[in-house]
């Protein structure tokens, strides 16, 4: 098999599994100075957009294109790639569709999908001016476009509002939910969805502390919330938005309300991978080269999972003990230490939290 990678920023994450399959990797990207270029087997230094990944695809006589983009604005660009090498060329493209990047890019669109469906989410209300405003304080503001926390703040008074439409002439304005924050990863691919276990990110601050600052855990435990709830719901989105790849969706549980909401939904590689992999064993990203090479399934999914406790703390820059190869696979190691220095953190796994404790201290 041969396969088109386009991106190479993660690819580094799936190398070693890419190899142990015996697949040829071409790879696309942009950046002549860009990281991991010396991984694949072939390299493209291309454009940016997807004319040259189409072209090398075709000139290359791929069998399929895996997509490793961790941001939103190429998202729809791959998207009607996707549709033109599927029905023009017979060349599967590993990733979300037209229809679900534009439900899901957009966090107005993506509300009005979650009612459509009958998938809780926190009251919200459109504001083109602070005057309009009818929701109780706190409430959250944000754009309808961005990710990673970008444009996103909480506002306690009227004051905090008009401050926010210094720089916006419109808000997504939502109510604001004290509580459980929860990720979850959903799998899918022709017609077939599989939700892996939750992840506890921490409880809401008003603070609204960046998820890269928090420490966050798995399973998700939370005490009045059900984890086959959270599956069940992310379960019945990724359906709806019927298309392929890798789905990663946020969710908050209030206690005090003892009610579920549905936050929002990423058609792409996120940043909970890592912890869901220490989790339950099954890696989102190695899953989208099966999906490619043809060896994803539910069963086969279902034979591999496997039950860890697991902890992802930020460290700034890791000083231990040093990983086994692959550093990124779980497969060989217990720990697995990500993310650019200064800002790294390490994401490591136990089967009981006594072990886990045992060996952050041995780590850290």
């Amino acid at each position: 098999m041969k396969l088109l990678f386009i991106g190479s920023r993660l690819y580094d994450d799936i190398d070693w599994f890419v190899k142990s399959k015996d697949v040829e990797s071409v790879l696309t990207e942009s950046n002549e100075d860009a990281i991991n270029l010396d991984l694949p087997d072939q390299v493209f230094i291309v454009p940016r957009g997807m004319d040259g990944p189409k072209q090398v695809a075709l000139m290359q006589n791929v069998d399929a294109i895996v997509p490793l983009i961790g941001i939103d604005p190429p998202l729809i660009d791959v998207a009607h790639m996707k549709e033109e090498m599927e029905e023009e060329y017979g060349i599967p493209v590993i990733a979300a569709g037209v229809r679900a990047v534009e439900l899901t890019s957009n966090k107005i669109r993506t509300k009005e999908f979650y009612k459509e469906i009958g998938v809780v989410t926190p009251d919200y209300q459109i504001l083109n001016s602070p005057d309009e405003l009818s929701l109780d304080f706190p409430v959250v503001l944000k754009q309808g476009e961005g990710q990673g926390g970008k444009d996103i703040k909480i506002a306690r008074s009227i004051e905090d509002v008009q401050d926010y439409f210094n720089d916006f002439d419109q808000a997504l304005c939502e109510e604001f939910i004290e509580g459980s924050e929860i990720s979850i990863e959903v799998l899918g691919f022709d017609g077939e969805y599989v939700a892996l276990p939750p992840i506890y990110k921490g409880e809401t601050t008003l603070e609204g502390t960046h998820p890269l600052n928090k420490t966050k855990t798995g399973p998700c435990m939370v005490e009045g919330l059900d984890n086959n709830l959270v599956q069940h719901t992310a379960y019945k989105v990724a359906k709806n938005l019927d298309s392929d790849g890798i789905f990663e969706m946020d969710f908050m549980y209030s206690a005090k309300k003892d009610q579920l909401y549905a936050i929002e939904v990423n058609t792409r590689p996120n940043g909970t991978r890592y912890l869901t992999t220490a989790t339950c064993g099954i890696n989102s990203l190695c899953e989208l080269v099966n999906m490619a090479i043809g060896d994803f399934s539910l069963s086969n999914i279902s034979d591999r999972l496997e039950y860890h406790y697991s902890t992802e703390i930020p460290i700034g820059n890791y000083e231990g003990p040093s990983p086994n190869e692959p550093v990124k696979s779980f497969d060989y190691n217990d720990f697995v230490v990500h993310g650019p220095e200064g800002y790294q953190r390490i994401t490591a796994r136990a089967d009981s939290r006594d072990e886990l404790d045992n060996l952050l201290d041995k780590l850290l």
